[in-house]
Parts: C-alpha cells; structure tokens; sequence
C-alpha cells in the first residue's frame, strides 16, 4: 500500500505516543471511529502497526526492519518530494556517497539529469539506477550482498569507503530518536554508515516524516554529526529544538 497523507499523520502520532486508543486517533485526525478502524486495519495488515483490543501500537521490534517492498511504497510521495529537494541542491560535477535505503534509491532517480557526478555506493539498486546515466560515473563497495534489499555490508564494505573522501554524502536511515540519535537494525550496515559519514565533507540526511520517533536498535550517529535535513514534512516535537542546538540546516521538500 501507499498511504495516504491522513494514515501517514496517523503513523506518526502513534510512533510519537507508543500506543493510543481508536478514540485518541479520531479526535487527532477529526474524523470517525469507523474511518480510523479501516485506517488501523489496512496500516496492520501491512505490519506497520499492530493492534490490540480498543487501540494500536507501534510493532515491538528494534531489531528488523520491514521488508524493502513495503519500505518502498510507504510515503512514496514524500520520498519522490524528498529527492527532488536533494537533487536540486547537489551541483554538477561532484563526488557523492548514497547508502542503503528506499530513499536514497528515490534520490538516485532523481540524479540521473545530472552530470559529471561520481558517485560511490554500497546499494546495488543505487547502481543500477544510475549506471542509466552516460555522463556520470558509479562505483560499488564490495562486501557481503544482504538479499533483502541489495545492500552491501562487512568489513569489506568499510575498508573500500575508507580509501575515499567526497564532496556530499547523502544518507537515509531507519529511524530518529527523540534523543536525537539516529539508528538502524543491522550492525553491520551501520559500520558502514559511520564510515561513510566520517569520509565525507559534508553528511544530507533524508528522511520522510515517518522517520522521526521510530526506534531502533543501533545508534548510528547523532544530530549533530549532519550538516543538513531533507524531509517532506516539519518535524514533530521534539525535533526542532534538537535540530537548532545541532546547527542543523533542514528544508521541507515542497508539495
């Protein structure tokens, strides 16, 4: 499914509060008890969520992410939004890093105009999407292939990052703590990240409106290791004074 922009408010508020009632939700959302039922339903059906007798949850696991088709196709709108904002700010002629994620791979389509760019990544759906692109130039990290999703993790992956330094990294990521960390589930995924973050002179985090509150299990930087947020949405409490004490530059990709 694709949510619509009532379920994705939906989304967010039971992330921001754990677990609410059906009656919270429709008083937020201002609409009826049986449209926010059908709402639950259709969010639990997709795992996003999950029910319990008069109310609903975030789904209890840190440890795994869902699968990359759902991934995919949740706030697909905001992620397309999210990529052009990115690749609007990116310049001709750079080196880039892109990691693993959906919108990162939303951020690749949104590059292939550009030229003269050099990107290195460890997401084989990021090169192939770009290896479209006659005039730029795309360099795969070796290491382990995690199926699910075509990302390449493990030692390998950290050794071959470290031999560069880039212009821009532009990173996605699982989830944004109200503490201000950002996480992720696989470990050996985010070794790479930090890597990749600590070889880059500039770190962009992309990151739809879902993103915030979300937990997960592996810290893999804080705020104030970004320079700049993209994100289709302004971020809910408490993130804006978190991104300020950060020095973090953020920009609301437009409708």
């Amino acid at each position: 499914m694709n949510p619509n922009p009532r379920q994705l408010t939906l989304l967010t508020f039971v992330r921001a509060q754990g677990s609410v009632t059906v009656e919270q939700l429709a008083e937020k959302l201002g609409v009826t008890l049986q449209t926010v039922r059908r709402d639950v339903q259709r969010l639990a059906d997709e795992g996003l969520l999950a029910r319990f007798h008069g109310g609903v949850r975030v789904p209890s696991s840190t440890i795994e992410n869902i699968a990359h088709q759902q991934r995919e196709n949740l706030n697909a709108e905001g992620k397309s939004r999210i990529a052009r904002a990115v690749a609007a700010a990116i310049p001709n002629d750079c080196s880039l890093i892109l990691n693993i994620g959906t919108t990162t791979e939303a951020i690749a389509r949104a590059l292939l105009h550009h030229t003269g760019l050099r990107v290195i990544t460890n997401n084989l759906n990021v090169a192939t999407i770009l290896s479209a692109s006659p005039t730029s130039e795309v360099i795969v990290a070796g290491g382990v292939v995690r199926g699910r999703d075509r990302g390449i993790v493990g030692e390998a992956a950290v050794d071959f990052i470290r031999r560069f330094r880039v212009d821009i990294a532009v990173i996605g990521i699982s989830g944004i703590e109200a503490d201000g960390t950002l996480r992720d589930y696989d470990y050996r995924e985010v070794k790479v990240s930090q890597t990749i973050i600590a070889h880059s002179r500039e770190v962009w985090l992309a990151a739809d409106i879902s993103k915030f509150n979300r937990p997960a299990m592996v810290e893999v930087a804080t705020l104030s290791q970004i320079d700049r947020l993209f994100t289709d949405a302004p971020p809910p409490e408490p993130f804006p004074a978190l991104l300020a004490e950060a020095q973090v530059r953020y920009e609301v990709a437009p409708s």
